[in-house]
């Protein structure tokens, strides 16, 4: 794949892959690196860009979903409903080329993330013990998955887990937040009088997936870990609730499965952004929904099977009825 190509040049030319606090600190001179939870400076990676090479939004602009343009009817958007607010759409033809937006809706600060890598969609909130946090794109994987920072401590984070890995606020997790990727026609049949995040001042080719192909790739980018257990494709698509993981493919088989205290719903409707080259145009992978036993939303991450054996070995694989 073309873009593989090119990161990885770019990734040795740059000696990115040197992984050592030392090679580091001209970038990063406010990070205290001797406290972290990583094992080995070597899990972490250069994935191309460098710090704010993929630059995250702030405070984006929304518009009513009737003056929205241009968002194809399948594509997907990540979905955030807070109580008492108008739902927000976050489009990945959007986050794909930023993957992270810094927001507020009401009193809330958030943060809606997305690492392609992983197709790990998921939304933080912001305030912690050392208060409101802002965060950007480090540049860095670990088990190809983004590195977070935020530019209050410069700490990193790991987007998958939600927690700080190296800096002032290592072992410090973030609270994860109900949201939900799903097509851009059910949001609006759902919210017709929504919001969606407008499109950002930036020249991307947005709607595009730079990542052709991707998903249906054999091997994660810049990934040395196992691969998953139980003969599970390592780019298949699994629904992580907690530490359990039920396989998208089983979900779309059955519909719906109720098990472990969760209800998890599979829908036909929402297209890949990680397959043809226009988003819009990406096989169709369903949209997922997971609920506690009362109807209310759980928060909950699609990701690819790899991220979730990487960032939890000892998980457990729902792979049939319980």
């Amino acid at each position: 794949m073309l873009l593989r190509t090119c990161l990885v040049v770019f990734t040795l030319l740059s000696g990115g892959a040197a992984a050592d606090p030392e090679n580091w600190r001209t970038e990063w001179p406010n990070t205290d690196f001797s406290r972290t939870s990583v094992d080995s400076w070597a899990e972490i990676l250069s994935g191309g860009p460098p710090r704010d090479g993929i630059p995250a939004l702030d405070n984006p602009q929304f518009v009513g979903t009737d003056d929205a343009q241009g968002i194809g009817a399948r594509e997907p958007v990540i979905t955030v409903e807070i109580a008492g607010q108008t739902p927000r759409a976050y489009p990945l033809r959007y986050l794909t080329w930023h993957e992270i937006v810094n927001d507020s809706i009401g009193d809330v600060p958030i943060a809606v993330t997305f690492c392609p890598l992983c197709n790990s969609a998921m939304t933080f909130d912001r305030r912690t013990s050392a208060g409101v946090l802002t965060f950007g794109v480090s540049g860095k994987l670990r088990n190809s998955d983004m590195v977070m920072f935020d530019r209050e401590t410069e700490s990193w984070w790991q987007q998958a887990l939600g927690q700080g890995i190296v800096g002032d606020m290592t072992g410090v997790r973030l609270k994860l937040l109900p949201s939900w990727m799903e097509s851009w026609q059910e949001f609006v049949t759902r919210n017709p009088e929504g919001l969606v995040m407008a499109e950002p001042a930036y020249n991307r080719s947005y709607g595009r997936n730079p990542y052709r192909g991707y998903d249906s790739s054999e091997r994660p980018f810049l990934y040395n870990g196992e691969p998953p257990p139980h003969g599970v494709r390592p780019l298949a698509r699994v629904v992580r609730v907690g530490t359990r993981a039920w396989p998208l493919a089983r979900l779309a088989e059955v519909g719906e499965v109720r098990e472990a205290g969760v209800v998890i719903s599979w829908r036909a409707g929402q297209a890949s952004a990680l397959d043809t080259g226009k988003i819009a145009a990406g096989r169709d992978v369903g949209s997922i929904r997971v609920r506690d036993g009362q109807g209310r939303d759980l928060a909950h991450d699609v990701m690819f099977a790899f991220a979730f054996h990487a960032f939890w070995p000892e998980g457990e694989w729902m792979l049939d009825a319980q």
